[in-house]
Parts: structure tokens; C-alpha cells; sequence
């Protein structure tokens, strides 16, 4: 990236993305090929593995969302909060989109595509997980992978920080009842235990051992908490793909015989990405926001917290529901989708700042 695009260059220096999440689509097709193949060969062993549960969580795959979130939470410092108050307008850009535009727009995009358009090609029994699935995607902003598209944009780090530990925030109280009300719009009746298990454990305890696991580190000082942070970074990515594994197996047997299903709910997943990082970028632009803060608005609104959303998703409606294939899908098409949305915004920055009102 060159200078002009960088708002700090002594600390918003572009990193380059890692081998894992660069090809995190092609891992995830291979996971799909791996998964499919090890639930035909021995499928009494994943049946086994379905079945180690306790109070309806899975622990195997408890244990491998724990691995998942919380590498991933203790980057975030909830410290950073008081760095609101320096973009008040990106940021109330950024809890519109996230949290009053997102959800809803992807239940209405999930009722026109699921339940009519493509109702004829889905399996019928299985409608009602799809739009599930589709709503806990959405209700769940991203939280690491923005580091990664906000740096590729040359985002403001600060604003990045600030509003990823005010959407996890607001994440602990809303996201239980958000989703609790999305599904009762669409008529998809969720039991209220099982969802407030959930919040607990996918993201009230991981916040809590993250942050402890932060401060414990950064006592050791900065250099120690960095390398602590590169030797962890993988864990996430490879717990991802050995639950993808581990669901593929389980969801098998109906891909091989339906693999349209795949292709029809990457579409609503789609359009929900463009129409809100479009909607975010533009709003950012209308408020008069600098381009460096439109990057991360616009990105933390059209990315998922997707290894929640497949958390909540096994929980409520298990392995084999449509609710944690849509969610998977999610996993599937993020990293393309957002590298596009990535070149969108970093070429249109002449535009942009054509275009600001103050």
C-alpha cells in the first residue's frame, strides 16, 4: 500500500495476511472433502463423538470453540473504549449498521430467499434451521478478522480496537435476546435455556479467561505478550477447521444428495455483505468521516463473528441441522468476499474523499 493511503505510516504499517487466513476458503473446501469423507467411512465414530454431551453441549466441540474465541479476545482491549469519543460519528455509523441494519436485514433476506425463491430447492424439513442459521450469522459482528481487513485498508488502528470491544460489549447483553426476537419474527421457536447457555459459554467466559489470560501477559511486557500472540495465532484457524471437519462429517450424507443447497445459501449470505459494507462506507462518507475510519466502519459490518455463530448454531439445533450448514457457508465464502470488498474501498478512496461533507 502506499503512503498516501496510510493515515500514520510509523503505526499503521500493512501486514500481510497470513497463509492461514489467505487461503482460509480453500482449507474450508477441504475440510467439506475430509468431513464428507471420514462421516462415510466411519460413521459410527463421529455418531459417538455427537453423543458426549452434557446439559445439550457437545463438550469436544465446546472445547474447540474455546480454542477458537479466545486467542482471538485477548487482542481485544476493552481499555480501548474511551476511544469512542474521538469518532462519535464512524462509530454511531458502526452500532447502526452492526446492530439495527445487519440482524433484520438478513431475517428479511433470509424469509424472501429461503422460505419463497428457493423454498422449491431446499429440503423442506430444514427451512426453518437455514433462516437460523442465516440470523445468528448475522447477529454476531466480527471480531478478529476486522484487524485483519482494517489493516489492509490502511484503517485507523485505534478507531479499529475501540470498536471491536464496544460491539463485544454490547455483544454479552444483546445478542441472546436479538437473536431470541429474529427467530421469533420468523417463527422458529428457540428455547430460551439453551440460548442463555450459549451466551455464557461462547462468550461471556471466553471474554473473561481472554482478558485475565491479557493482563497476565502484558505484565510480562509488551515483547511477551507479541510473541504470545504469534505462537496462538493459529490455534483459532485450526480449531475452526477440525469443527468444520467434525460437522462436514455429521452433514455429509445430506450434501451428497442435495450439494445445490451450499451454492443457494451462499447467496442471501452475499448480498448481506455488499449491501451493508456498501450502506456503512457510504453513511461514513455522508457524516463527513475520514476515509481511514469509513475502512474498519465499513468492514466490521459486512464481516461475522462466524465462529460464534457456528457455536450457537451446534448448540441449538445440533450437527445436523441446516442452521449449522448456513452458518458454515458463512465460514466459506468470508475471506474471498471480504478480500473484494477490501479492493472496493481501497480504490475508491479518490472518490470518497471527493465526496465528504466536512
Amino acid at each position: 500500500m502506499n503512503q498516501a493511503s496510510k493515515p500514520a505510516p510509523s503505526t499503521h504499517k500493512v501486514a500481510p495476511m497470513s497463509v492461514f487466513e489467505r487461503y482460509l476458503t480453500l482449507w474450508v473446501f477441504l475440510c467439506i472433502l475430509v468431513g464428507i469423507a471420514l462421516g462415510q467411512v466411519a460413521p459410527g465414530g463421529f455418531q459417538a463423538i455427537g453423543r458426549m454431551e452434557l446439559a445439550k453441549v457437545n463438550l469436544p466441540v465446546g472445547l474447540l470453540i474455546w480454542i477458537m474465541i479466545i486467542p482471538m479476545l485477548v487482542k481485544v482491549d476493552f481499555g480501548a473504549l474511551h476511544e469512542v469519543r474521538q469518532h462519535m460519528r464512524g462509530i454511531g455509523v458502526t452500532l447502526f449498521v452492526n446492530w439495527l441494519v445487519k440482524p433484520f436485514s438478513m431475517a428479511l433476506l433470509g424469509w424472501l430467499f429461503i422460505r419463497h425463491w428457493f423454498a422449491p430447492l431446499l429440503p423442506a424439513d430444514q427451512l426453518d434451521s437455514y433462516v437460523a442459521g442465516l440470523i445468528l450469522l448475522a447477529a454476531a459482528p466480527c471480531t478478529a478478522m476486522v484487524f485483519v481487513w482494517s489493516r489492509l485498508t490502511g484503517g485507523d488502528p485505534l478507531f479499529t480496537l475501540s470498536q471491536v470491544a464496544l460491539n463485544d460489549s454490547i455483544m454479552v447483553v444483546v445478542f441472546a435476546p436479538l437473536v431470541a426476537f429474529l427467530l421469533g419474527l420468523s417463527a422458529i421457536t428457540v428455547p430460551w435455556d439453551t440460548l442463555a447457555t450459549s451466551v455464557v459459554l461462547y462468550i461471556v467466559i471466553p471474554v473473561l479467561l481472554a482478558q485475565l489470560w491479557r493482563r497476565y501477559l502484558l505484565s510480562k511486557g509488551q515483547g511477551a505478550f507479541d510473541a504470545a500472540m504469534a505462537r496462538i495465532g493459529p490455534w483459532s484457524i485450526s480449531a475452526l477447521l477440525a469443527t468444520l471437519v467434525l460437522l462436514f462429517a455429521f452433514q455429509g450424507e445430506a450434501i451428497l444428495k442435495q450439494p445445490l443447497v451450499i451454492a443457494l445459501l451462499a447467496v442471501p449470505i452475499l448480498i448481506q455483505v455488499l449491501f451493508n459494507s456498501a450502506l456503512a462506507y457510504w453513511l461514513n462518507r455522508a457524516v463527513g468521516e475520514q476515509h481511514s475510519i469509513a475502512c474498519p466502519s465499513a468492514l466490521i459490518g459486512a464481516s461475522n463473528f462466524f465462529e460464534l455463530a457456528v457455536a450457537a448454531a451446534i448448540s441449538l439445533f445440533g450437527f445436523n441441522s441446516g442452521a449449522a450448514l448456513a452458518t458454515v457457508v458463512g465460514v466459506l465464502i468470508e475471506v474471498p468476499v471480504m478480500l473484494l470488498v477490501v479492493h472496493v474501498v481501497n480504490h475508491s478512496k479518490g472518490w470518497y474523499e471527493r465526496g465528504q461533507t466536512s
